[in-house]
């Protein structure tokens, strides 16, 4: 009788609480099903636990909070096909040098995209329609037709929208701007007339766009380019009752700059990443009606860390069955994903 095959070794690097934050029971199941788990018990997982989880392991899902793995680290470790990341960016846990000697990585940046596309259009709608201030004003008993006359707001299918940066988030928002109707101005340096033709927009410079649109959303990777690129000079272009929304990183803006423009009453922002995270409580942007501020949560939501989970596990699947990844990151990509 012949033995059974031996299951090849997988590691879940992921506390408990981030492993059933991004893993259903039935996408555990799945992993099990092909593989042995190894799986950590302990509140926390500590760097000077990774050998004892990376040995003869083929594959192992990574996530928020799993330490960063050291090319140092990873060399030793030679049966280590694929790192399945379970979260976005991927810059500061798994170094260059490991994909251009092999190593394969996935990440699910492409899955949270969607989430952040969702959250980028409801901050729009929130800015056009006036939803908080309409809200105040109905808790604060202020009279019916003062807030209706007020506050008439206006039709996101009617606003010309900039969008910055057409990764995987730009593009989600595009999809999701054309359905509306929006006519949508891009700058990004990387993309082609040709694909600038397939998204049905106008590519245009950057100063073009912060002075044309009437929505303004960041999703720029953070690059030594990128740094500071949305600079005092150019928020001074935006149009007066402009929406200018961050949902990518805060070292795209100049954020003193933006603060003043905010202070102005100008324009209007909608904000969720910070140059200091969490969000100091004296920071001066808790304190402008103009600004609706969150805690970097545009990429979170219940049913997306499900779906991080369940495309990274597929992904370990299709690697043991010798089948193409769908969210492997090459070397040539790494110096350019957010």
């Amino acid at each position: 009788m012949n033995k059974q095959a031996k299951l090849p070794k997988v590691a879940i690097l992921l506390s408990p609480a981030r492993r059933e934050q991004v893993l259903s029971v039935a996408a555990e199941k799945q992993l099990a099903s092909f593989s042995t788990l190894a799986i950590p018990t302990g509140p926390e997982l500590d760097a000077d636990e990774l050998p004892a989880f990376l040995d003869g392991a083929v594959a192992c899902l990574t996530g928020w909070g799993t330490p960063p793995l050291s090319d140092e680290l990873l060399v030793r470790y030679t049966e280590l096909r694929l790192i399945a990341h379970t979260a976005g960016s991927i810059r500061h846990l798994v170094p260059l040098t490991a994909l251009e000697r092999g190593l394969r990585v996935s990440q699910a940046a492409a899955i949270i995209a969607d989430s952040v596309a969702e959250f980028v259009i409801s901050q729009a709608l929130l800015g056009l329609r006036h939803l908080n201030e309409i809200d105040r004003g109905m808790k604060a008993g202020q009279d019916w037709n003062a807030i209706r006359t007020e506050y008439p707001g206006r039709l996101l299918g009617s606003q010309t929208v900039g969008v910055v940066g057409t990764g995987r988030v730009g593009r989600a928002v595009i999809r999701l701007l054309k359905a509306f109707g929006c006519r949508v101005l891009v700058y990004d340096p990387y993309l082609t007339a040709e694909q600038a033709k397939q998204l049905s927009i106008e590519a245009v410079s950057l100063d073009d766009l912060m002075a044309h649109a009437d929505i303004v959303t960041l999703h720029a990777p953070v690059l030594p380019e990128t740094v500071g690129m949305i600079s005092a000079a150019r928020l001074a272009k935006l149009r007066d009752n402009a929406i200018f929304i961050n949902a990518a990183r805060a070292q795209l803006v100049d954020e003193e700059a933006l603060l003043r423009e905010l202070e102005s009453g100008r324009i209007s922002a909608a904000l969720d990443v910070y140059s200091q995270e969490p969000l100091p409580r004296e920071n001066p942007f808790r304190a402008l009606p103009n600004v609706v501020i969150s805690p970097h949560t545009a990429g979170h939501t219940i049913d997306t860390h499900l779906r991080q989970g369940q495309a990274m596990v597929d992904e370990v699947q299709h690697l043991i069955r010798g089948e193409p990844l769908r969210y492997e990151i090459t070397p040539d990509m790494f110096s350019i994903i957010a």
